[in-house]
């Protein structure tokens, strides 16, 4: 009988920003990474990303409109957004947020996201996401915008403990990735280790966000266990836990994927 692994799921990975994603895809299978969540960023690349999900059996999209290309927004793109929401494969909207460094003003950027919100709500479709600077800003919309009714992931978070907090009672779960392996991430360790095991997932944001000893390369799928390993030990817990309590939060999220062979919990090997 074979020996089992515990499989990982990348809860935001842009394959379609890699060179050879089906290559990058194998590669982390076999370091036990067994699904991907790949986020739309630009909608002129939508097209690109559905075809490079299509081609892995364990990939996943979401689509949405990034702050920092929400000045190519149109009234079109959101209609052609809604109407890709029903591809099998599209399961979330996001990447979406705010980003003070977007070139579209934070009034609009605010506008933006509020039709991005109404629309997640209209299709039953968790939110992936985005801030940079904005987190006060953020927090005031999705408790406006209703949010809580889709609930969703809060990517790469650095915020306090109080706010990840509050983005849990909204019916986020947190994305932790490689910025935990950095020397100089003390503040967001010990927030992690803090919270709740429910409310964790975890992400590679490859090609970004490298984890170290590879920080200053790209970032790749495959990395991911290092952020598993980095987690147990801030948690005082196995990786075989952590696989599984991040799986089974990213199950209730989906819950019409969790009796697919997406969310395998295991995976044979020699």
């Amino acid at each position: 009988m074979p020996n089992r692994s515990p499989l990982l799921f990348d809860s935001h990975v842009h394959l379609d920003r890699l060179a050879a994603p089906e290559q990058e895809a194998r590669e982390a299978r076999e370091k036990g990474v067994g699904g991907f969540l790949v986020p739309g960023i630009d909608p002129a690349n939508w097209p690109e990303l559905l075809s490079t999900v299509e081609l892995i059996p364990e990939a996943v999209a979401a689509l949405g409109i990034h702050p920092l290309k929400g000045h190519l927004w149109s009234p079109e793109y959101l209609e052609r957004l809604e109407s890709l929401l029903q591809h099998p494969k599209v399961i979330a909207i996001g990447e979406v947020g705010l980003d003070r460094q977007a070139e579209l003003p934070l009034s609009q950027q605010e506008g933006l996201l509020r039709h991005q919100i109404r629309l997640a709500i209209r299709q039953h479709k968790p939110l992936l996401l985005h801030n940079r600077g904005t987190t006060g800003q953020l927090m005031t919309l999705l408790r406006e915008g209703g949010a809580e009714q889709v609930g969703g992931i809060f990517h790469a978070f650095s915020g306090s403990l109080e706010t990840a907090r509050e983005a849990i009672r909204l019916g986020f779960l947190i994305g932790v990735g490689g910025a935990i392996t950095w020397p100089e991430a003390s503040r967001l360790c010990k927030m992690v280790a803090q919270l709740p095991s429910e409310a964790l997932v975890l992400e590679s944001d490859a090609p970004d966000m490298t984890p170290s000893p590879y920080r200053g390369t790209p970032n790749r799928p495959s990395y991911l266990p290092l952020v598993a390993n980095r987690l147990a030990t801030l948690r005082g817990c196995s990786v075989a836990e952590i696989a599984h309590s991040t799986r089974e939060n990213l199950s209730r999220l989906f819950p019409q994927f969790a009796s697919t062979s997406l969310w395998r919990s295991e995976l044979p090997h020699d």
